[in-house]
């Protein structure tokens, strides 16, 4: 997505206490367990969220010196840091550390895929690779000596995004990165092979930027299918502004069309909490979703002062419309705690 300086999956085995990095406590209350934003403090841009069994794993864009940073949870607000799950790039990448952005992960036929973005060495355009691990903190081996999708005519292609749909049917959804070079900017789906490894059929572009909050461009594509209505979140806006927000589209299938309603974002940015994007949705422990987000701590917008820091906040669809808790900045029900 841009340069900086995460995707949760669950494991069966048991974790190791966390290591104190977390900056958000359950603490018992007489209301039941309580967290606060942000459940990770340091720059953890980016996150996407899978959930398998009781443990979670975030991975973001690349931070420090890794190029896919992971961290993990058993409860959404205690995390520790793993390690990179993708230490080396693949052989079409340009060699060099900070283009490895926005990474998506999905559990499938007994193996994790991870989707991720670097710098197409031939064409010096971003792209998408796909890379493959038994293990959701990898590392993870790359599965092809050519990217997944790589749009260069349109720029190049990043945030990539994989999606089940209730059929089993796997999708890709991304953003061609005409923002490089003065191009329109459009997000796209296609089928996935059923390796997970390669395209089937033709892309589909499904939305573009039509309104003035979204100046000058859209971005990180996240679809969810609840209740047979298919959401389309995404970020606009300039991601190292106070106006970096997200806003959705409802779909009529996993592939369109979609519609944007045209009512601003749902999720946008206030004293404490400034430019939220980079969102997902995840199943909580207690089966409700959330929304994992980055966002600035305010005042402190933009590198190298200010750090996107990983959040979470609820979810509720009600009437074919997404209703976001947040962007929070206090105590809030824990994950698996009822909602007051």
């Amino acid at each position: 997505m841009r340069a900086a300086t995460a995707v949760l999956v669950l494991l069966t085995a048991a974790v190791p206490a966390p290591t104190g990095t977390a900056a958000a406590d359950a603490t018992s209350e007489p209301g039941g367990a309580t967290y606060t934003n942000p459940v990770y403090p340091r720059d953890f841009p980016d996150p996407h969220v899978v959930r398998v069994e009781d443990v979670y794993y975030a991975y973001s864009t690349n931070t420090g010196t890794s190029n896919v940073p992971v961290i993990r949870s058993t409860d959404m607000v205690e995390w520790e840091r793993v390690g990179d799950a993708l230490p080396a790039l693949p052989a079409w990448a340009r060699l060099g550390f900070g283009d490895t952005w926005a990474p998506g992960v999905i559990e499938h036929a007994g193996r994790f895929l991870l989707y991720y973005v670097s710098r197409h060495d031939e064409s010096g355009r971003q792209c998408i690779g796909v890379a493959t691990a038994a293990a959701p903190n990898g590392p993870f081996d790359h599965q092809s000596e050519e990217p997944l999708v790589c749009q260069v005519p349109l720029g190049g292609s990043i945030d990539p995004y994989p999606y089940r749909d209730v059929d089993g049917q796997l999708y890709l959804y991304w953003k061609n990165d005409g923002n490089c070079c003065a191009q329109p900017v459009q997000l796209w789906t296609q089928r996935l092979a059923d390796d997970g490894l390669t395209l089937s059929g033709e892309p589909v572009a499904l939305i573009e930027r039509d309104q003035p909050w979204e100046i000058p461009l859209i971005e990180n594509p996240a679809m969810v299918e609840v209740d047979g209505e298919y959401y389309l979140f995404y970020s606009a806006n300039r991601w190292d502004s106070v106006d970096y927000a997200v806003g959705y589209a409802t779909c009529d299938t996993a592939t369109g069309p979609c519609r944007k309603p045209g009512e601003g974002p749902i999720l946008e940015f206030t004293a404490e909490v400034m430019g939220p994007g980079g969102q997902m949705i995840v199943e909580g422990p207690d089966g409700d979703p959330w929304m994992a987000y980055h966002a600035w701590t305010g005042p402190d917008v933009g590198y190298p002062a200010g750090v996107r820091a990983l959040r979470i906040d609820r979810v509720e669809f009600r009437a074919g419309r997404p209703i976001i808790a947040g962007p929070t900045s206090d105590p809030q029900p824990a994950p698996g705690e009822p909602r007051r």
